[in-house]
C-alpha cells in the first residue's frame, strides 16, 4: 500500500500509540491531520515529524462534542482536499468497580470513547461514499472482545465500537471503504494515569501490565503493515490476547481464570 500523499487523519494524535502511529505514517510521506484536545502537544508532535509544514496540519478536537464533527470535518477536508484514512484512536480509560461508578462516569466514557467516535465517523463517511473509497480504522482494544473487573465503563464503550462497526463494515462494500477494528494489548503509554476513577478523577498509576509491556514504537511498527492488508480485525499483544481465543473456545473457563487474575 502506498502512504505517499495519502491523507490521514488521526484521533488521539498528541500521545501514545497516536503519536507513535503519526511517526510512522509521517516517514512514508502521508499527509497527516492530527486531532486532540491538547494543542501544544500536537504542536510537538508535528515539530517531531519530517517536512512538517507541508505534510503534517493540526486540528484540535474535543471527541464529546459531537455536534462540532461535521464542521471539523469541512475544515479537515480543506487541508488537503481529501481524506483517505481516518484512525479513530482518541479515547479515556477507566479503572473502578462498577458498583462504585458514578452515572455521571459511566456518560463521560461514552460520550467520548462510542458517541464521538461514531459522530466523528458519521461526518467523514459521506465525502468517502463520494470519492467512493477509503478506510476507517477504530482502535479499539482486548477489552472490546472479553470483561474484567474494574474496567465495566470502558469495555462496554469497546464493546459497543465493534457492534456498531461490524455493522458499518457490511454497510460499505458496496462504497469501496474498508473498516478496521484494532484490539492492541498491552501497550506502554499513560492509558492507565489518565483513566477515570469511579468519580471521574484521574487514577494516576502505571499499572505493571503497562509499564512491562512493548512500546507505542514497537506497537505503531507492528500495526502499519497489517493496515495495508485492510484486515477487518487486527490483535496486537502478548499472551493477553490469548484470552480472546479463550473466550471463543472456552468461556467458562476465561471466567474462571479472570476471577483469579490482579487486573487492578
Amino acid at each position: 500500500m502506498s502512504l505517499q500523499k495519502k491523507t490521514i487523519w488521526i484521533t488521539g494524535a498528541s500521545s501514545g500509540i497516536g503519536e507513535a502511529i503519526a511517526y510512522e505514517f509521517n516517514k512514508k510521506g502521508a499527509h497527516l491531520i492530527l486531532s486532540a484536545r491538547r494543542v501544544e502537544e500536537l504542536e510537538r508532535v508535528k515539530e517531531s515529524c519530517e517536512n512538517a509544514e507541508d505534510t503534517v496540519k493540526i486540528l484540535p478536537l474535543d471527541l464529546s462534542d459531537q455536534d462540532a464533527m461535521p464542521a471539523k470535518t469541512d475544515q479537515a477536508l480543506e487541508f488537503f482536499g481529501s481524506i483517505d484514512m481516518l484512525i479513530n484512536n482518541g479515547g479515556i480509560s477507566q479503572r473502578a468497580y462498577a458498583i462504585d461508578s458514578d452515572m455521571d462516569t459511566i456518560r463521560r466514557v461514552m460520550e467520548v470513547n462510542y458517541f464521538g467516535t461514531v459522530a466523528l465517523t458519521k461526518a467523514v463517511l459521506p465525502h468517502m461514499v463520494e470519492q467512493n473509497s477509503g478506510h476507517v480504522v477504530v482502535v479499539s482494544s482486548v477489552m472490546g472482545k472479553i470483561g474484567t473487573k474494574h474496567r465495566s465503563a470502558y469495555a462496554a464503550s469497546k464493546h459497543a465500537l465493534h457492534g456498531w462497526f461490524d455493522c458499518l463494515r457490511q454497510e460499505m462494500y458496496e462504497h469501496g471503504i474498508d473498516v478496521t477494528l484494532v484490539c492492541p494489548g498491552f501497550v506502554k503509554t499513560n492509558v492507565t494515569i489518565n483513566a477515570l476513577t469511579a468519580d471521574g478523577g484521574r487514577h494516576n498509576k502505571m499499572e505493571d501490565a503497562q509499564a512491562n509491556a512493548m512500546s507505542a514504537e514497537e506497537f505503531a511498527k507492528k500495526l502499519i503493515p497489517q493496515l495495508a492488508r485492510k484486515k477487518e480485525e487486527i490483535f496486537i499483544g502478548g499472551s493477553e490476547l490469548m484470552a480472546v481465543y479463550l473466550k471463543r473456545l472456552s468461556p467458562w473457563v476465561l471466567n474462571k481464570v479472570l476471577r483469579k487474575v490482579k487486573v487492578t
